[in-house]
């Protein structure tokens, strides 16, 4: 593995209940809160007004932003920028999804910088600082109520970037599995596939002597594999809540990566499909990720061989090593499959007229991408192709 310096500042108060922390938390920022949120789920669940009632306990001055999308756009972003700089806010409050808490990063960062938030989102410009911000989760999916990482898209260029900076941890995040069990069936589905998905990424690597690293991540996988049947059998469950709550944060938080850096090729091809076509993240990653792998499996035969023994119980006997590795590929998309997670671009209606503009969009940063396996805009069209 490689040296390393690990630091995660974020404080995380995980389990039922820890809703109660925030108006402890609250005292330790101003009176100008920025409430950032999506599209209302969580008016109806009764979230919003515990929220409210705990910011009105501390004689908040509550400002709001509704409406985040589910790939939350940079308009949207600079009209939480606008509220910042005119209202002097002190302190932002993502209460939501991974979508809310990355447009709140937006915001945090852009409410402290002069340059448009976009430049530094494409890193044209630097960020300089952020806004404190802390976080009330409700849907276990990016990890991003315990990382720096964000995604925006710009739906007038059509592009959607991941971004990061070290100002943008949360200060703190509040993690109750009770406000993800309203999270409808389909929301369920596309978070849990965004998990293995982020573990996977972290999975294929070239580096040696990562044993630990390796556990952990087969750890996070075969959790989901256990837990996500019985979660869909029982929406309301809070102990699956939980698992996959838990689940999520760790798949993204940087323990299980110390040392080496993952693929993230998929998630680039991901994100120019949804910057083009606005479609679930979640579904967009179980449609791409296998034809990745089997796209990539010739790279380190011995890694997918390993994935497939020790996370699907593949038999080895009698097998090939790319033998047994295809056949943990055939594994991963039937168990995606069993949980009725999308396995066309044909099922969200993309066609093959959408393959090259798609594909232009995989290379605007760079004409190469990933790091375990390089990839250019062919190697993109081809993916594309097979996942038709």
């Amino acid at each position: 593995m490689q040296n390393f310096i690990f630091q995660n500042p974020t404080k995380l108060y995980f389990g039922k209940g820890q809703l109660e922390h925030l108006q402890n938390e609250l005292t330790n920022y101003g009176q100008n809160i920025l409430l950032v949120y999506g599209g209302g789920s969580i008016k109806r669940n009764g979230l919003y007004d515990q929220v409210i009632d705990l910011l009105r306990n501390e004689n908040k001055n509550i400002f709001e932003l509704s409406g985040v999308e589910p790939n939350p756009r940079v308009t949207t972003a600079r009209r939480g920028i606008k509220i910042c700089k005119n209202e002097k806010i002190d302190f932002i409050l993502a209460v939501g999804g991974g979508s809310t808490i990355d447009c709140t990063k937006a915001i945090a960062v852009g409410a402290n910088s002069d340059e448009d938030i976009w430049d530094i989102v494409t890193k044209k410009a630097n960020a300089t600082s952020a806004l404190p911000f802390g976080t009330v989760l409700t849907l276990a999916a990016t990890g991003s109520e315990m990382n720096p990482g964000s995604v925006i898209t710009n739906w007038e260029t059509k592009e959607k970037h991941g971004w990061g900076t070290p100002f943008t941890f949360p200060d703190f995040s509040i993690l109750d599995p009770a406000f993800t069990k309203t999270v409808p069936r389909d929301q369920t589905i596309y978070g849990m596939v965004d998990i293995m998905s982020h573990a996977l990424e972290h999975y294929f690597h070239h580096e040696e002597n990562t044993l630990l690293q390796d556990r952990m991540v087969e750890g996070i996988l075969q959790t989901m594999v256990e837990t996500a049947p019985k979660l869909l059998e029982d929406l309301e469950n809070e102990e699956h809540r939980a698992t996959v709550l838990y689940n999520g944060t760790m798949a993204l938080n940087g323990m299980v990566s110390m040392g080496y850096h993952g693929d993230w090729a998929t998630h680039n091809l991901e994100h120019a499909v949804s910057a083009v076509h606005d479609i679930p993240h979640g579904g967009g990653l179980a449609i791409l990720f296998p034809n990745w792998m089997y796209h990539a499996i010739d790279e380190n035969v011995t890694r997918f061989k390993q994935l497939a023994i020790r996370v699907f119980n593949v038999d080895p006997e009698g097998k090939s090593d790319k033998e047994i590795g295809l056949e943990g590929i055939d594994q991963l998309r039937a168990f995606w499959n069993s949980i009725d997670a999308p396995a066309r671009l044909s099922d969200y209606d993309i066609g093959e007229d959408s393959v090259e503009e798609m594909a232009d969009k995989t290379v605007i940063a760079n004409t190469e991408f990933g790091n375990f396996k390089k990839l250019n805009r062919e190697d993109a069209v081809r993916i594309y192709k097979a996942s038709l």
